[in-house]
Protein backbone atom coordinates (compact mmCIF):
# COMPACT_ATOMS: atom_id res chain seq x y z
CA UNK A 1 0.00 0.00 0.00
CA UNK A 2 1.40 3.22 -0.80
CA UNK A 3 -0.07 6.74 0.53
CA UNK A 4 0.51 9.43 -1.93
CA UNK A 5 1.69 11.74 1.02
CA UNK A 6 1.03 15.20 -1.44
CA UNK A 7 -2.92 14.81 -0.28
CA UNK A 8 -1.11 15.93 3.10
CA UNK A 9 0.95 18.76 2.66
CA UNK A 10 2.64 17.75 3.76
CA UNK A 11 9.42 5.20 34.06
CA UNK A 12 11.72 7.13 35.81
CA UNK A 13 12.05 9.46 39.23
CA UNK A 14 10.30 12.30 39.44
CA UNK A 15 13.06 14.04 41.35
CA UNK A 16 15.48 14.59 38.25
CA UNK A 17 16.18 17.82 37.62
CA UNK A 18 14.56 19.65 34.46
CA UNK A 19 17.80 21.68 33.70
CA UNK A 20 18.18 24.85 31.30
CA UNK A 21 16.42 24.84 28.29
CA UNK A 22 19.05 22.91 26.19
CA UNK A 23 20.06 18.94 25.99
CA UNK A 24 23.74 17.76 26.90
CA UNK A 25 25.03 18.70 23.70
CA UNK A 26 23.90 19.37 20.06
CA UNK A 27 26.37 16.31 18.23
CA UNK A 28 24.71 13.82 16.16
CA UNK A 29 25.08 11.00 17.07
CA UNK A 30 24.61 9.48 13.30
CA UNK A 31 25.34 10.91 10.43
CA UNK A 32 21.32 11.41 9.24
CA UNK A 33 19.96 15.17 9.37
CA UNK A 34 16.47 13.27 9.77
CA UNK A 35 15.90 10.66 12.55
CA UNK A 36 13.25 8.68 14.49
CA UNK A 37 13.52 9.46 17.99
CA UNK A 38 11.99 7.29 21.00
CA UNK A 39 12.37 7.73 24.68
CA UNK A 40 13.39 5.49 26.86
CA UNK A 41 13.73 5.90 30.87
CA UNK A 42 13.57 2.22 32.27
CA UNK A 43 13.67 -1.44 30.66
CA UNK A 44 10.29 -1.75 31.36
CA UNK A 45 9.44 -0.37 27.99
CA UNK A 46 13.20 -1.92 26.45
CA UNK A 47 11.19 -5.06 24.31
CA UNK A 48 8.98 -2.44 22.76
CA UNK A 49 11.72 -0.22 21.61
CA UNK A 50 13.89 -3.16 20.10
CA UNK A 51 11.02 -4.65 18.49
CA UNK A 52 9.85 -1.15 17.09
CA UNK A 53 13.59 -0.23 15.69
CA UNK A 54 13.60 -4.12 14.24
CA UNK A 55 10.30 -2.98 12.44
CA UNK A 56 11.47 0.05 10.99
CA UNK A 57 14.84 -2.03 9.54
CA UNK A 58 12.26 -4.46 8.55
CA UNK A 59 10.44 -2.17 6.48
CA UNK A 60 13.58 -0.48 4.54
CA UNK A 61 13.13 2.75 6.56
CA UNK A 62 16.36 4.88 5.28
CA UNK A 63 16.55 6.78 8.79
CA UNK A 64 17.93 5.48 11.94
CA UNK A 65 16.01 5.35 15.41
CA UNK A 66 17.86 7.02 18.36
CA UNK A 67 16.92 5.85 21.56
CA UNK A 68 16.60 8.86 23.84
CA UNK A 69 17.78 8.21 27.70
CA UNK A 70 17.71 9.71 30.81
CA UNK A 71 19.81 9.29 33.79
CA UNK A 72 17.47 6.51 35.35
CA UNK A 73 18.37 4.30 32.35
CA UNK A 74 19.95 1.10 33.39
CA UNK A 75 23.41 0.02 32.85
CA UNK A 76 21.44 -3.82 31.35
CA UNK A 77 19.75 -1.21 29.06
CA UNK A 78 22.64 0.65 27.25
CA UNK A 79 23.96 -2.85 26.86
CA UNK A 80 20.98 -3.95 25.28
CA UNK A 81 21.33 -1.07 22.90
CA UNK A 82 24.75 -1.37 22.75
CA UNK A 83 24.62 -5.04 21.29
CA UNK A 84 22.35 -3.79 18.66
CA UNK A 85 24.35 -0.71 17.66
CA UNK A 86 21.25 1.28 18.16
CA UNK A 87 22.34 4.46 18.57
CA UNK A 88 21.51 6.53 21.55
CA UNK A 89 21.60 9.93 23.14
CA UNK A 90 21.48 11.02 26.77
CA UNK A 91 18.29 13.47 27.71
CA UNK A 92 17.30 15.64 30.60
CA UNK A 93 14.50 14.68 32.56
CA UNK A 94 11.80 17.09 31.74
CA UNK A 95 9.17 18.12 34.26
CA UNK A 96 7.04 21.08 34.81
CA UNK A 97 7.49 23.37 37.91
CA UNK A 98 4.14 21.99 39.18
CA UNK A 99 2.32 19.16 37.61
CA UNK A 100 -1.07 17.75 38.52
CA UNK A 101 -1.39 14.50 40.50
CA UNK A 102 -0.94 11.70 37.51
CA UNK A 103 -0.74 8.76 40.14
CA UNK A 104 -3.80 7.13 38.69
CA UNK A 105 -2.09 7.14 35.19
CA UNK A 106 1.54 7.32 36.42
CA UNK A 107 3.04 6.38 33.03
CA UNK A 108 2.62 10.76 31.88
CA UNK A 109 5.28 11.45 34.79
CA UNK A 110 7.19 10.19 31.74
CA UNK A 111 5.49 12.15 29.20
CA UNK A 112 6.94 15.48 29.75
CA UNK A 113 10.31 14.32 28.44
CA UNK A 114 8.75 13.16 24.79
CA UNK A 115 8.88 17.10 23.96
CA UNK A 116 12.55 17.08 24.01
CA UNK A 117 12.86 16.38 19.94
CA UNK A 118 11.97 19.82 19.65
CA UNK A 119 15.08 20.74 20.69
CA UNK A 120 17.31 18.30 18.81
CA UNK A 121 18.75 21.58 16.41
CA UNK A 122 21.75 19.31 15.15
CA UNK A 123 18.65 17.42 13.13
CA UNK A 124 16.16 19.32 10.83
CA UNK A 125 13.53 16.60 11.15
CA UNK A 126 12.89 14.32 14.26
CA UNK A 127 9.84 11.88 14.15
CA UNK A 128 9.29 10.56 17.79
CA UNK A 129 7.75 7.64 18.62
CA UNK A 130 6.66 5.39 21.50
CA UNK A 131 8.36 2.36 22.03
CA UNK A 132 4.79 0.55 22.81
CA UNK A 133 4.37 0.97 18.77
CA UNK A 134 4.95 -1.42 15.84
CA UNK A 135 5.78 -0.24 12.75
CA UNK A 136 3.53 -2.59 9.84
CA UNK A 137 4.79 -0.65 6.60
CA UNK A 138 7.42 2.06 5.59
CA UNK A 139 6.31 5.53 6.70
CA UNK A 140 9.75 7.61 5.68
CA UNK A 141 7.31 10.20 3.97
CA UNK A 142 6.83 11.49 7.40
CA UNK A 143 10.46 13.42 6.70
CA UNK A 144 8.89 15.30 4.16
CA UNK A 145 5.50 16.87 5.73
CA UNK A 146 5.56 20.39 5.30
CA UNK A 147 6.24 22.02 8.57
CA UNK A 148 7.07 25.41 9.49
CA UNK A 149 10.91 25.86 9.40
CA UNK A 150 12.73 27.15 12.08
CA UNK A 151 13.29 30.38 11.48
CA UNK A 152 9.35 30.87 12.03
CA UNK A 153 9.73 30.56 15.53
CA UNK A 154 6.50 28.49 16.04
CA UNK A 155 4.65 31.65 14.72
CA UNK A 156 2.89 29.84 11.93
CA UNK A 157 0.32 27.21 11.69
CA UNK A 158 2.12 24.40 11.19
CA UNK A 159 4.69 24.20 14.03
CA UNK A 160 4.66 20.27 14.10
CA UNK A 161 2.60 17.51 13.01
CA UNK A 162 0.71 14.27 15.28
CA UNK A 163 -2.37 12.42 14.79
CA UNK A 164 -5.35 13.25 16.82
CA UNK A 165 -6.00 11.60 20.36
CA UNK A 166 -9.12 9.60 20.77
CA UNK A 167 -10.98 11.29 22.94
CA UNK A 168 -14.11 8.63 23.31
CA UNK A 169 -13.10 7.32 26.70
CA UNK A 170 -14.16 3.85 25.93
CA UNK A 171 -13.09 2.32 28.87
CA UNK A 172 -15.18 5.44 31.03
CA UNK A 173 -12.24 6.16 32.82
CA UNK A 174 -14.38 8.50 35.57
CA UNK A 175 -10.62 10.59 36.39
CA UNK A 176 -10.70 11.37 32.50
CA UNK A 177 -12.48 15.12 31.75
CA UNK A 178 -16.24 14.83 31.28
CA UNK A 179 -15.89 16.20 27.27
CA UNK A 180 -13.85 13.52 26.53
CA UNK A 181 -16.80 11.84 24.57
CA UNK A 182 -17.56 10.48 20.92
CA UNK A 183 -19.10 13.61 19.93
CA UNK A 184 -16.46 15.46 20.28
CA UNK A 185 -14.02 13.10 18.83
CA UNK A 186 -11.54 14.43 15.75
CA UNK A 187 -12.25 10.93 14.52
CA UNK A 188 -16.24 10.27 14.68
CA UNK A 189 -16.56 13.20 12.21
CA UNK A 190 -14.60 10.94 9.77
CA UNK A 191 -17.04 7.91 9.81
CA UNK A 192 -18.76 9.52 6.70
CA UNK A 193 -15.70 9.64 5.15
CA UNK A 194 -13.81 6.40 6.01
CA UNK A 195 -11.82 6.87 2.33
CA UNK A 196 -10.85 9.99 3.11
CA UNK A 197 -9.38 9.17 6.75
CA UNK A 198 -6.81 7.27 5.05
CA UNK A 199 -5.13 10.01 3.84
CA UNK A 200 -6.55 12.88 5.59
CA UNK A 201 -6.26 13.84 8.78
CA UNK A 202 -8.62 15.79 10.49
CA UNK A 203 -7.79 19.46 11.16
CA UNK A 204 -5.87 20.47 14.46
CA UNK A 205 -9.04 22.96 15.04
CA UNK A 206 -11.23 19.78 14.90
CA UNK A 207 -13.23 19.31 18.28
CA UNK A 208 -11.12 19.48 20.99
CA UNK A 209 -8.11 19.77 19.12
CA UNK A 210 -5.34 17.71 21.01
CA UNK A 211 -2.70 15.69 19.62
CA UNK A 212 -1.41 12.26 20.81
CA UNK A 213 1.91 12.36 22.02
CA UNK A 214 2.88 8.90 20.68
CA UNK A 215 3.42 10.38 17.11
CA UNK A 216 5.63 13.78 17.00
CA UNK A 217 6.96 15.51 13.84
CA UNK A 218 8.98 17.84 14.36
CA UNK A 219 11.08 21.03 12.46
CA UNK A 220 13.74 21.45 15.91
CA UNK A 221 14.12 25.01 16.77
CA UNK A 222 15.63 26.36 19.80
CA UNK A 223 13.16 28.87 20.22
CA UNK A 224 10.28 27.02 19.82
CA UNK A 225 11.49 24.62 22.87
CA UNK A 226 12.35 27.53 24.76
CA UNK A 227 8.45 28.55 24.58
CA UNK A 228 7.52 24.96 25.68
CA UNK A 229 10.24 24.82 28.65
CA UNK A 230 8.88 28.22 29.68
CA UNK A 231 5.54 27.14 29.58
CA UNK A 232 6.63 24.32 32.15
CA UNK A 233 6.72 26.96 34.65
CA UNK A 234 3.22 28.21 33.93
CA UNK A 235 0.64 27.23 37.26
CA UNK A 236 -1.33 26.21 33.68
CA UNK A 237 0.82 22.38 34.01
CA UNK A 238 -1.99 21.71 37.16
CA UNK A 239 -4.71 22.09 34.58
CA UNK A 240 -2.99 19.24 32.14
CA UNK A 241 -4.65 15.80 32.42
CA UNK A 242 -2.75 14.72 29.63
CA UNK A 243 0.72 15.74 29.75
CA UNK A 244 2.41 16.90 26.78
CA UNK A 245 0.11 16.50 24.64
CA UNK A 246 -2.14 18.83 26.84
CA UNK A 247 0.61 21.21 26.72
CA UNK A 248 0.99 20.94 22.74
CA UNK A 249 -2.87 21.60 22.08
CA UNK A 250 -2.71 25.09 24.32
CA UNK A 251 0.58 26.14 23.51
CA UNK A 252 -0.20 25.51 19.45
CA UNK A 253 -4.03 25.49 19.78
CA UNK A 254 -5.31 24.73 16.16
CA UNK A 255 -1.94 25.25 14.68
CA UNK A 256 -0.31 21.72 14.48
CA UNK A 257 -0.78 19.86 10.99
CA UNK A 258 -3.50 16.87 11.61
CA UNK A 259 -2.26 13.22 10.32
CA UNK A 260 -4.35 10.76 9.39
CA UNK A 261 -5.09 7.80 11.69
CA UNK A 262 -2.70 5.22 9.99
CA UNK A 263 0.09 6.80 11.59
CA UNK A 264 -0.58 6.41 14.99
CA UNK A 265 -3.45 3.90 15.14
CA UNK A 266 -4.52 3.60 18.25
CA UNK A 267 -5.49 0.25 19.23
CA UNK A 268 -8.37 1.35 20.64
CA UNK A 269 -9.86 3.03 17.10
CA UNK A 270 -10.03 -0.51 15.65
CA UNK A 271 -13.60 -0.96 17.77
CA UNK A 272 -14.16 2.09 18.69
CA UNK A 273 -14.34 3.77 15.48
CA UNK A 274 -14.20 0.80 12.91
CA UNK A 275 -16.30 3.10 10.05
CA UNK A 276 -12.81 4.00 8.93
CA UNK A 277 -10.50 1.39 10.54
CA UNK A 278 -8.68 -0.61 7.54
CA UNK A 279 -6.18 -2.85 8.72
CA UNK A 280 -4.58 -2.86 5.32
CA UNK A 281 -3.82 0.66 5.50
CA UNK A 282 -2.34 1.33 8.86
CA UNK A 283 1.39 1.78 9.07
CA UNK A 284 1.80 2.02 12.61
CA UNK A 285 -0.61 0.87 15.22
CA UNK A 286 0.19 2.12 19.08
CA UNK A 287 -0.44 0.30 21.98
CA UNK A 288 -2.05 2.54 23.98
CA UNK A 289 -3.02 1.58 27.72
CA UNK A 290 -2.25 -1.49 29.61
CA UNK A 291 -1.64 -4.55 28.96
CA UNK A 292 1.30 -3.94 26.39
CA UNK A 293 2.06 -6.71 24.42
CA UNK A 294 5.27 -6.87 26.58
CA UNK A 295 3.72 -7.39 29.34
CA UNK A 296 1.62 -10.30 28.24
CA UNK A 297 2.62 -13.82 27.46
CA UNK A 298 2.85 -15.22 23.58
CA UNK A 299 1.28 -18.46 24.62
CA UNK A 300 -1.91 -16.33 26.78
CA UNK A 301 -4.79 -17.71 24.21
CA UNK A 302 -7.21 -14.26 25.56
CA UNK A 303 -4.53 -11.84 24.05
CA UNK A 304 -6.23 -9.11 21.54
CA UNK A 305 -4.91 -10.09 17.85
CA UNK A 306 -3.47 -6.77 17.60
CA UNK A 307 -1.39 -7.88 20.13
CA UNK A 308 -0.23 -11.17 18.69
CA UNK A 309 1.13 -8.82 15.72
CA UNK A 310 3.66 -7.87 17.67
CA UNK A 311 4.50 -11.02 19.26
CA UNK A 312 5.03 -12.22 15.88
CA UNK A 313 7.55 -9.45 14.52
CA UNK A 314 9.47 -9.47 18.29
CA UNK A 315 9.52 -13.76 18.27
CA UNK A 316 10.94 -13.12 14.71
CA UNK A 317 13.25 -10.01 16.20
CA UNK A 318 14.63 -12.86 18.95
CA UNK A 319 14.92 -15.95 16.57
CA UNK A 320 17.29 -13.52 14.43
CA UNK A 321 19.32 -11.69 17.60
CA UNK A 322 20.07 -16.18 18.67
CA UNK A 323 21.54 -16.21 15.64
CA UNK A 324 23.74 -14.31 16.02
CA UNK A 325 24.53 -14.94 19.46
CA UNK A 326 21.89 -11.81 21.19
CA UNK A 327 20.22 -13.72 23.88
CA UNK A 328 19.69 -11.00 27.05
CA UNK A 329 16.31 -11.42 27.83
CA UNK A 330 14.98 -8.77 26.07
Amino acid sequence: MRVEFVKLRFKATKSEDMGDSTTTDTCRVVDSTKVWTTLITNTAYLSGLLTLDFALKQHDSRYPLIALYTDSFPEEGHKALDIRNIPKKHVKYLVPSAQKDFSKDPRFYDCWSKLTPFSLTEYERVVQLDSDMLVLENMDELMDVHLDPPEMHGEGDRVFAACHACVCNPMGRPHYPSNWVPENCAYTIQHQTPDKAQVYGASSSTRLGIPNGGLQVVNPSKTVYDKIVAHLSSPSTMEYDFADQSLLSDLFKGRWVGLPYIYNALKTLRDVHRPIWREERVKNIHYILSPKPFDEEETDKAMPETHRWWWQVNSERLRKEKKVGINDGF
